[in-house]
C-alpha cells in the first residue's frame, strides 16, 4: 500500500513538473529562475534554456550563507539567498527573469524568497 501512495504522489509531481514547464521558458533577455527547495536546503538557478547555460545559481549549501544562518531551511534563509541570487544577476546585468516554481506551491519559503528578490530589483 505504502508504494502504491508513493506512485501516485510521484505521478502526480511528474504531472504538476511538466505542466508547468510548458508555460515557463528562458531566454537570453529573460531567463528561467527555477527554485528547489528540500527539507534541508533551498537551491536556485538562472538558466538561459535556449543555449543551455547556467548564468547564476545560489544555495543554502554554500559556506558564505550558512556562516550568516541560524538554519539553512527557514523563511529567513529564503529571504537571504533572494538577496544573494539578486545581487550575482545584477552583476551581470540580468533585471528580468521568469519564475519556475517547479511542484513548489507559491507560500511559505518560495514566496519569501520572490519577494526578497523582487525587493532586491529583480522584475519577474
Amino acid at each position: 500500500m505504502i508504494t502504491d501512495k508513493y506512485i501516485v504522489k510521484r505521478r502526480r509531481r511528474d504531472r504538476v513538473r511538466k505542466s508547468i514547464r510548458k508555460l515557463v521558458n528562458g531566454t537570453p533577455e529573460r531567463p528561467r529562475m527555477i527554485v528547489v527547495r528540500s527539507n534541508k536546503f533551498l537551491y536556485t538557478q538562472v538558466v538561459d534554456d535556449r543555449n543551455g547555460n547556467v548564468l547564476a545559481a545560489a544555495t543554502t549549501l554554500e559556506k558564505d550563507l550558512r556562516a550568516k544562518l541560524k538554519s539553512t531551511k527557514d523563511k529567513e534563509a529564503a529571504k537571504l539567498m533572494g538577496q544573494v541570487i539578486a545581487e550575482r544577476l545584477k552583476a551581470k546585468k540580468i533585471t528580468r527573469v521568469v519564475f519556475d516554481r517547479g511542484v513548489c506551491m507559491y507560500s511559505g519559503r518560495v514566496k519569501v524568497f520572490a519577494d526578497a528578490a523582487r525587493e532586491s530589483g529583480i522584475q519577474f
